[in-house]
């Protein structure tokens, strides 16, 4: 089970950079082949359809925690009956998805009409259509793809996901050269997603040779289902209010081109989020497992702070270099049009990093089913979130929206929810700062190095952009090395070295033998 962990976490983290290293590559080209206007049109017909994908009632996470719980009390049968029901709520969920999102998609003209005209509005709609059908599939066949996860074989799923992320722009790319627009690329989106739930189907019945009854329903298991992930679906429509509801209220205020200026700098904070769940994410099953066997407050507190550290170590760094660098980044990948993408990007960026590094915190509530304070407090915030973009966007356009997102972040994901960790969940919040204070030397340093370097020498191509980054790096980890990591952190970092050097003396001693 720990091979599974760090490979997962491994693989999390290759899937990450690969997934971020094409969309940097494959982004400009779509950019340049569909035009500002049509990208945006596109991003806004997604972020409209989004919302049915909360339909999934967060019951992944529900699966993963049941399927632990049960393997802890070694309940073959329980398992088989609790997949049974499983399967019947995904299919059900599924089938409301897509009707739910074809009476969105066939009333969208209602909300759009204001601000785009006749031919992008049935445009509009096709894209939503097909998205729509994607997602309804994701959903109704949702179970196959997360029991993976529930059964620790990360690794399949994260070789899945590398190969469908490098699969997806390698179709694409072809078809946006014919001159096939957006529709082609939601089509495509579509049938690959089909393939992979086949993929996913294959796997759960002759690999994991999982066994599924379909048994009378227990409504008192169904009732805790339903309670525990009740919570889990609220945070995932306020998630939705949050990351969607910018690029609909630019859509209905400012346009297409507004809607693409804003979503080119809300995609970093996808990649963001991504650095931090890689780690989280391989840890729900674990921390399910400690809360069935009741270990004390202090071993969870252990592990939210030992996490959070080693997320600390990956978002402190990325965040310095994109406050560095970003704004070259960006000019010299999408170019000049889209410098307010930078300024988007800070705003939304700087606190998120306080629940980026905190993600356990949510598992740790989800093991505990103790989400319901965490769901009140960001349904409010979300809804001050929405009414203050809708002011802010009237001021300053795409940065009102953003400003605003920062502004509600702030109060909720971090001051509030820091209080609570603290008070209620008994995690030891003062050291963890403390924890982090003591880490923030290499952040604080590199900010001036980089700052420095870009004064004395601006990048005006790539190659001088690279080269700086490269000495950036250097820099920031040769700090990190001496003034920032534990013991435990460098060991992580070598151990990897250190088994390619052994494999290596092995292979030669044999050879001699």
């Amino acid at each position: 089970m720990k091979s599974q962990l760090k490979a997962g976490a491994v693989l999390s983290y290759l899937a990450l950079f690969i997934s971020s290293a094409i969309s940097i590559i494959y982004t400009p080209v779509m950019l340049k082949l569909l035009g500002q206007s049509e990208y945006g049109l596109f991003s806004l017909a997604t972020a409209a359809v989004s919302y049915v994908g909360v339909l999934n009632f967060g019951l992944g996470n529900a699966v993963i925690n049941y399927t632990a719980k049960y393997k802890v009390l070694k309940d073959k049968t329980s398992i088989s009956n609790l997949y049974g029901l499983f399967c019947i709520m995904y299919g059900i969920l599924g089938i409301i998805a897509l009707i739910l999102g074809m009476i969105l998609t066939l009333n969208s003209h209602l909300i759009f009409s204001n601000s785009l005209n006749i031919n992008e509005i049935n445009q509009l709609k096709i894209i939503m259509g097909v998205t729509v059908i994607n997602i309804s599939l994701g959903i109704g066949f949702g179970f196959f793809s997360v029991i993976s996860l529930a059964h620790e074989k990360f690794i399949f799923q994260k070789v899945l996901g590398i190969v469908s992320s490098i699969f997806s722009p390698l179709v694409m790319l072809p078809l946006l050269l014919m001159g096939y627009g957006s529709i082609s690329m939601a089509i495509v989106t579509t049938i690959l997603n089909f393939i992979t739930i086949l993929i996913n189907i294959i796997y759960c019945f002759n690999v994991l040779k999982i066994n599924i009854t379909f048994k009378k329903i227990e409504i008192s298991l169904l009732k805790e289902i339903l309670g525990f992930s009740f919570f889990i679906f609220i945070n995932l429509i306020i998630d939705k209010i949050y990351w969607s509801t910018d690029q609909i209220i630019l859509g209905i205020y400012s346009g297409t081109v507004a809607v693409s200026i804003y979503t080119v700098g809300a995609t970093f904070s996808g990649y963001f989020s991504g650095l931090s769940a890689s780690i989280s994410n391989v840890f729900l099953s674990k921390v399910s497992g400690m809360v069935a066997k009741e270990v004390s407050d202090k071993e969870i507190s252990d592990l939210f702070i030992k996490i959070g550290r080693l997320q600390y170590i990956v978002i402190s760094f990325a965040l310095s270099g994109f406050i560095v660098f970003g704004q070259e980044f960006i000019f010299l990948w999408v170019g000049e049009d889209y410098i307010d993408s930078f300024i988007i990007a800070i705003l939304i960026l700087v606190p998120m990093i306080v629940p980026l590094i905190q993600g356990m915190g949510g598992l740790i509530l989800q093991a505990k089913n103790m989400q319901k304070f965490k769901t009140v407090v960001y349904a409010v915030v979300a809804i001050a979130n929405v009414l203050l973009s809708i002011i802010f966007v009237q001021w300053w356009g795409a940065i009102g929206t953003a400003l605003a997102t920062a502004l509600a972040f702030t109060i909720g994901n971090i001051i509030i929810m820091n209080f609570y960790y603290w008070k209620k969940i008994r995690l030891d919040i003062p050291m963890f700062w403390k924890n982090i204070i003591m880490m923030s030397t290499p952040f604080a340093v590199s900010l001036i190095f980089g700052a420095t370097i870009n004064n004395i020498v601006p990048a005006e191509n790539w190659i001088l952009f690279l080269l700086k980054v490269f000495l950036f790096i250097i820099a920031y980890f040769g700090i990190l090395w001496f003034a920032g990591m534990n013991k435990y952190e460098k060991n992580i970092f070598v151990l990897p070295f250190k088994n390619i050097i052994m494999s290596y003396k092995k292979g030669i001693l044999h050879k001699v033998r």
